[in-house]
């Protein structure tokens, strides 16, 4: 098999039929790869073996139905997320709003119109396609942020606990939960200008001097240099967190010494949660402060270098916060 041929979707079609089989086969045979069963049971004992992108699935079958063989795949992890299209005739009496209660995503009916199988079969498949998609990008925006703290935290947890801080912050202050799972994974690529920044001075453990420290600063701005000209808003936001997140709220900041609210919110909150992460965590440079001394310390920063607005917010989710800082700790990220 070609490289080509592996990444066509792979379709199985379920029917106790041999000609509806044939049929379908020659409706879709030269866009996808295919797979037959003829019961409910083999069916589910083929995806057991075989990796599938959707199945085509007769509901009117002996033994186990159509509707069987869904509930059977929804209630199986590994089989939940294959969109399912119902497949049925005219003179069957169906429930379709229960079917799409059981989890199906589509219906065709029979006898078949090739043309409208082939609409709706890539229709589905798009949408599987788009959240591989948005997957693969999470994935590597993941990897990204990892790779900005490898050098001076090699288990990554700094990104992974300051983004999820980010989040309950986010939610706290009345973002809605798409935008703040969306600021979560950019929050992960705050520091990602760092790769830039020389070893001698990021692993520096004692004071930078002056020299060292416009060094330092100028990851902010490269890391947004990196994110330039985005072509999706999640990374339009992990931009806008690279360049603003060591903005203070009394304008004392960098790299262009914004104050007050003309700091974007997303920057004002992954501030305090990168702050807060950095405080509590050893790194080669310095100890962990305890927790009091780092919520001591954001108090008395609140209308300085943090939003005097979302300080006691954080404070108030202190819990969820250290329960974050607890499952996603250095020991854990090093097992």
């Amino acid at each position: 098999m070609s490289l080509l041929e592996k990444v066509l979707p792979r379709i199985l079609i379920v029917d106790d039929e041999p000609a509806n089989l044939k049929i379908l086969r020659q409706v879709l045979q030269d866009h996808y790869r295919l797979a037959f069963a003829r019961s409910g049971m083999a069916a589910l004992e083929l995806m057991a073996k075989e990796p599938m992108d959707m199945v085509l699935l007769d509901v009117m079958m002996p033994g186990m139905t159509g509707f069987d063989v869904c509930k059977k795949m929804k209630a199986t992890k590994s089989l939940e997320n294959i969109p399912v299209i119902f497949v049925t005739a005219l003179k069957d009496t169906i429930d379709e709003e229960h079917g799409f209660e059981m989890g199906a995503v589509d219906y065709i009916t029979k006898p078949v119109v090739p043309s409208i199988v082939m609409a709706r079969v890539k229709a589905q498949l798009s949408l599987v396609q788009a959240d591989v998609l948005k997957a693969t990008q999470v994935d590597l925006i993941q990897r990204l942020g990892r790779a900005a703290e490898y050098k001076d935290n090699e288990t990554g947890m700094h990104v992974q606990r300051m983004s999820r801080y980010s989040y309950v912050l986010a939610k706290a202050a009345g973002i809605d939960e798409e935008l703040a799972m969306e600021l979560q994974l950019a929050a992960q690529m705050h520091d990602l200008g760092k790769i830039a920044i020389p070893d001698n001075i990021l692993l520096k453990p004692g004071r930078l001097d002056n020299d060292e420290f416009r060094q330092m600063k100028a990851h902010a701005q490269i890391g947004a240099d990196i994110l330039s000209n985005p072509k999706s808003q999640l990374v339009a936001l992990a931009r806008s967190i690279a360049i603003s997140h060591h903005e203070k709220w009394d304008g004392s900041g960098y790299p262009h010494g914004l104050s007050g609210k003309d700091i974007p919110i997303e920057g004002r909150i992954a501030a305090i949660a990168d702050v807060f992460d950095a405080l509590t965590s050893e790194r080669p440079y310095k100890p962990a402060w305890k927790v009091e001394d780092a919520v001591a310390l954001l108090e008395e920063q609140a209308g300085k270098h943090f939003d005097p607005e979302l300080i006691p917010l954080f404070i108030k989710e202190l819990p969820q916060i250290l329960q974050i800082k607890t499952e996603f700790s250095e020991r854990q990220g090093t097992a």
